[in-house]
């Protein structure tokens, strides 16, 4: 149907746009004071790198991808998340050769066939940060504390930072050994996925979402108590830093995270609010990952944050994201030379950066005067045969009310003193 949009994406809206635009400053705001550069990447890759980089036992990739031939048979994905794609420019641009560690966000669409329900959509956006380079805990409680930064400057309050350490593919081995080992008397009663599972990647079979398997592994052996020396250390400087800034956390050995290119830390910051509970961002270090993608061996860490959902939280807490959008002045006009006058006006204080409007439906007076108020402008300006021969006009503050003749070659001035 041409007049309905496609099941799992949906219009942003002139009356909403502006708690869009409001994030995304806010938050390029913020990344900008943490020294992270914003980075595009375009919205389609080759499947190959989703397929190596995300992990071809993971969800998004054995269910969720849209994927397609181009016209010459080469297989294409569009992007299901931020992380390859941002890990393949480094890779390809040479980023490498930059002074470390790199500092990366962006403001992005993702796809991915899921089924739809509030604030889960198959056309998604995501805000995120990648840091390449940095090996030490550092990094981690940088990015950590960049959220919540960014959480404190919206007003949202109610959240819990959670943090794991899902080790390295050393001490993962010792793990998957014990986690099999307890998973293989129900291996029967479990899913057909997490059955391929337990031979190819267990461990993904604690971030199963069916309520059978969820039983199966409530039980199951944390990795956190089979973490190396190394990777112990590493966590113990995390939460170290965390706790030097006063960033309040819980240790949750449940969190894996669901792709498979993360090691050592990961972390979510969860919501309190009734009715709105869940995971509002997710992230993590993945230190393996750029050498997998084909690059030189190279650390790294970063997160993903939905926006659909971040509107969500806010709009569940009461808070009001500033509207940018504004009229200085309405220019109202009574005649045809009142009406070319206008237009010139218009355009020249337009150019200066003022926000200005004018009829353009041949409207009455007193329709034109509705037509400002309902634009909320801060100044109108009536023009009439008068006002065109004489070059002076009456400009009147709809914010107070009161009125002051100037000549019309000093508007500009006016509301440069007002505004």
């Amino acid at each position: 149907m041409l007049t309905k949009a496609p099941k799992g994406t949906r219009d942003i809206l002139p009356s909403e746009i502006y708690k869009w635009q409001a994030l995304e400053a806010t938050f390029m705001k913020v990344c900008g004071t943490f020294g992270y550069q914003e980075i595009r990447v375009p919205v389609f890759e080759h499947t190959d790198l989703y397929k190596r980089g995300v992990g071809d036992s993971t969800d998004i990739v054995q269910k969720e991808m849209y994927t397609f031939d181009d016209k010459a048979g080469r297989s294409l994905t569009l992007r299901p998340e931020g992380t390859a794609g941002v890990v393949r420019a480094f890779i390809e641009n040479g980023m490498a050769s930059l002074p470390q560690p790199v500092k990366l966000a962006y403001n992005i669409t993702c796809y991915r066939y899921e089924n739809v329900q509030k604030g889960r959509y198959r056309e998604f956006h995501q805000f995120g940060v990648e840091a390449f380079g940095a090996k030490g805990p550092a990094i981690d409680v940088e990015i950590i504390s960049l959220l919540d930064v960014f959480f404190k400057q919206l007003g949202l309050e109610k959240t819990m930072l959670k943090i794991n350490s899902i080790g390295c593919p050393v001490c993962r081995k010792t793990y998957n050994d014990a986690l099999k080992a307890y998973l293989l008397p129900h291996l029967d009663k479990m899913c057909a996925l997490c059955k391929e599972r337990y031979d190819r990647n267990p461990m993904r079979v604690i971030d199963c979402k069916l309520q059978v398997c969820k039983e199966i592994v409530k039980d199951a052996p944390a990795l956190l108590d089979y973490i190396c020396d190394d990777c112990q250390t590493h966590f113990n400087g995390l939460r170290a830093g965390l706790e030097n800034l006063g960033i309040p956390y819980q240790v949750d050995k449940n969190i894996v995270r669901g792709l498979d290119y993360y090691t050592k830390t990961v972390f979510e910051f969860f919501s309190h609010n009734v009715g709105t509970q869940g995971t509002i961002c997710g992230g993590g270090r993945y230190d393996g990952l750029v050498e997998k993608c084909g690059g030189a061996e190279t650390p790294g860490i970063g997160f993903a944050l939905g926006v659909e959902r971040l509107l969500m939280e806010l709009e569940s807490v009461g808070v009001e994201l500033p509207r940018k959008d504004r009229t200085d002045l309405y220019l109202v006009s009574i005649g045809a030379p009142a009406e070319d006058l206008c237009a010139k006006l218009a355009y020249n204080l337009r150019a200066l950066g003022f926000a200005v409007q004018k009829d353009v439906m041949a409207r009455s007076v007193k329709a034109q005067m509705k037509a400002a108020d309902k634009l909320g402008a801060s100044f109108t300006m009536v023009i009439g045969d008068t006002e065109v021969a004489s070059g002076r006009a009456k400009i009147r503050n709809m914010r107070d009310g009161s009125d002051a003749e100037i000549a019309l070659d000093v508007i500009a001035d006016y509301l440069k003193a007002d505004l």
